[in-house]
């Protein structure tokens, strides 16, 4: 039976028909990624690299597959969209690969086509890897008729229950194949996302000015300052990097920390 090539915009979307088949993803190619990826048992996976960005978190997922024998690459965040699978299969430029997709032929510097192609001929193997302890954490809690502070590590955790909260997102700020409905599922207080290092088009801060439309307060946060998919790390040590119009007119701005930010809007 033929090996399929199919694309996802996001991990988190992944379902029956991905398993056996590699897997172009929009994702970035964090820990989170890599558990949605071993879950929904892919063959082999080829993921963004976020810019790699702070510990090298943005690709940390492809040693994590590897060790579970699943060939995973990345591709380089300025040569496509982050969010974007098909971009990425069209354009994107692999710039990382675990030993297991090294084994399948896949090399630094070729293009996402040709890595899918040989990533076929991959063996499927299976394997889980563990979710991130507290990948849903509560950061701050209600006090004083102001909201609750949220921290998930991938935007595929946000609940119903979570409207009219500040959420710390630790996934990108792009829009899942640039559809505006991906931007948040929920009307939030606000919002804070990785920047993913913004990359091709700014994809990496495409939500910013959807979620203002909607009238949401929402940031991203530099790559360089926190780790991608964690979202204790963007409240922790996160700096903005891009802020939307309806932030900026609650006088969060980009330089200052997301801890600073979420007392602005606390006190606006």
């Amino acid at each position: 039976m033929s090996v399929a090539v199919l694309t996802a915009d996001t991990v988190t979307q992944l379902a029956a028909r991905h398993a056996g088949a590699v897997v172009v993803a929009g994702s970035h190619g964090g820990l989170i990624a890599a558990a949605y990826a071993a879950q929904a048992r892919v063959r082999a996976l080829v993921c963004n690299d976020a810019g790699r960005g702070r510990d090298d978190a943005g690709v940390a997922g492809l040693a994590a597959l590897d060790g579970l024998g699943i060939a995973a690459c990345a591709i380089a965040h300025t040569s496509a969209r982050i969010g974007d699978a098909a971009d990425a299969l069209v354009h994107g430029i692999v710039s990382a690969a675990n030993g297991a997709a090294s084994a399948a032929g896949v090399t630094v510097g070729m293009r996402c086509a040709d890595a899918a192609e040989r990533l076929r001929a991959a063996p499927w193997r299976e394997g889980s890897l563990p979710f991130p302890d507290e990948a849903r954490v509560l950061l701050l809690p209600a006090a004083a008729g102001e909201a609750p502070v949220w921290g998930l590590d991938s935007i595929g955790l946000v609940a119903p229950s979570d409207a009219g909260a500040v959420l710390v997102i630790g996934s990108h700020g792009a829009l899942h194949g640039g559809d505006p409905a991906s931007a948040l599922p929920v009307a939030a207080r606000a919002a804070f996302f990785h920047d993913a290092g913004r990359g091709k088009d700014d994809a990496g801060a495409s939500r910013l000015p959807v979620l203002a439309a909607r009238g949401v307060p929402a940031a991203v946060v530099d790559y360089r300052s926190a780790r991608i998919g964690d979202a204790r790390s963007l409240f922790a040590t996160g700096a903005l990097s891009a802020v939307n119009v309806v932030a900026a007119r609650l006088g969060i701005e980009p330089g200052i920390p997301v801890a600073a930010a979420i007392h602005r809007l606390r006190t606006a």
